[in-house]
């Protein structure tokens, strides 16, 4: 599908959902109610705001890291609403990164992360201790006047940012506003970023959820007096946790460790070429997955499943690989439960590597500057919060084991829509009662 940008720059805007294969909820809802339904989504990543709000979508809008601006692409709209001009022209993110990052609450409130300066986290250009001064680590340089707007990224301001362009959605789409039930999805990030960079247990972090939680306030308390708390129904969600940062677990005597994918690739490299002669046999890696060159395979007439399999017994010698399997491991199987049900969940004919690698829990990929890491099937990285609010919720805690895939049903069954087309979840019970 091609798409051009709609504001902001060229390589930002060439995005829309062509590789989503199936409906969202919000898609079943735009259909059931023929159309009327408003849907919306925002966030600073383009995958989620887009994967969010599903196919038909009547608008999607990410940040753009050259711009400082809020953009989209032609599959959903021609040009910028002119709210949404007007809210670009305030210079937001220019604005919050010319302030400070400080501490919100007293030290008191952060005794339980690990110490503000330690030689754990990378940080900003090697520092990694408050305050930081946005305005200069922002800075594209002593003579280069620009930001680096792609910095607040990495800063909890970049979720206050979103919600200030959420409540002013809202506002102008009148979202809410009659009989027909509307769907807003809001994708907060920077906890994210800030998790690669300081890990979970930083005093950054906890700055960052304290903020987060200020900001979900903010937009709770403008919706609830816009839209009243009885029209609305808000779930709060992850698509995933984060890693500890290894050292830490290794100074408590924790295994743990950095895998090196890039090393293990030259290794393998070598050995493929060892073996089957001088040759391009490595494509890529991408999300601990190998993908081979297949035309070359083919052309020299080797069988493919021998050379995945080959490559995943040179793989799992590497430390901190619990295991690497071969693309025919998950072809005609379907696991139970435990870490290769995980797999088999993403795993696509069409799309998913050579080989899949799993590494032991508590090691993770070094990336750049990153520290810590995610995409790993243990608790720590696949366990995430879910809470429900406002219209139809009682106050309950649920302590029983969910789904992340039980959400679309369960939306879907309150509001009283189809389920999505390739959905697998149950709704949850206890919200019925």
């Amino acid at each position: 599908m091609s798409v051009n940008p709609v504001g902001g720059s060229y390589e930002t805007g060439l995005h829309s959902p062509v590789n989503l294969q199936s409906s969202s909820f919000s898609d079943e809802l735009k259909m059931a109610t023929g159309g009327k339904a408003k849907v919306f989504s925002v966030g600073l990543k383009q995958n989620p705001a887009i994967f969010s709000a599903g196919h038909a979508a009547d608008g999607v809008f990410w940040f753009d890291d050259i711009t400082g601006t809020w953009m989209s692409s032609t599959y959903y709209i021609d040009s910028l609403p002119s709210w949404v001009t007007d809210f670009n022209a305030m210079n937001s993110s220019e604005i919050l990164l010319g302030n400070p990052w400080e501490l919100l609450k007293s030290p008191e409130n952060y005794s339980d992360c690990v110490p503000d300066s330690n030689g754990f986290e990378f940080g900003f250009n090697g520092i990694n201790y408050f305050p930081y001064d946005l305005k200069k680590l922002s800075s594209k340089g002593r003579l280069n006047p620009e930001y680096d707007f792609s910095f607040i990224k990495e800063t909890p301001f970049g979720n206050s940012l979103t919600t200030d362009f959420a409540r002013k959605l809202i506002e102008m789409e009148n979202l809410g506003q009659d009989d027909i039930t509307d769907y807003l999805s809001v994708c907060y990030a920077s906890t994210d970023y800030i998790g690669h960079r300081f890990g979970p247990s930083s005093v950054e972090m906890a700055d960052a959820i304290f903020r987060l939680d200020r900001d979900i306030e903010n937009l709770l308390g403008f919706l609830n007096e816009k839209v009243g708390k009885r029209n609305i129904l808000v779930y709060f969600t992850s698509s995933h946790g984060v890693s500890e940062i290894p050292a830490v677990l290794e100074k408590n005597r924790i295994p743990s460790g950095y895998f090196r994918q890039n090393q293990a690739l030259q290794l393998l490299r070598s050995y493929l070429n060892a073996i089957y002669g001088e040759g391009d046999w490595v494509k890529g890696y991408s999300e601990k997955q190998v993908f081979l060159n297949r035309v070359l395979i083919e052309d020299a007439r080797l069988p493919l499943e021998e050379v995945q399999k080959k490559v995943a017994r040179f793989l799992v010698q590497f430390t901190g690989v619990a295991s690497a399997y071969p693309y025919s491991a998950f072809e005609a199987n379907d696991f139970g439960n435990g870490n290769l049900r995980r797999i088999i969940n993403n795993f696509s004919p069409q799309r998913s590597g050579d080989v899949i690698v799993t590494l032991n829990s508590g090691w993770v990929e070094k990336e750049g500057d990153n520290v810590a890491n995610h995409n790993s099937p243990y608790e720590y990285d696949s366990h995430v919060p879910l809470i429900w609010y406002g219209w139809s919720i009682n106050r309950a805690t649920v302590t029983r084991k969910v789904n992340m895939t039980d959400i679309a049903a369960t939306l879907s069954s309150l509001c009283k829509v189809p389920y999505p087309n390739a959905c697998t979840g149950e709704p949850l019970f206890e919200l019925f009662r």
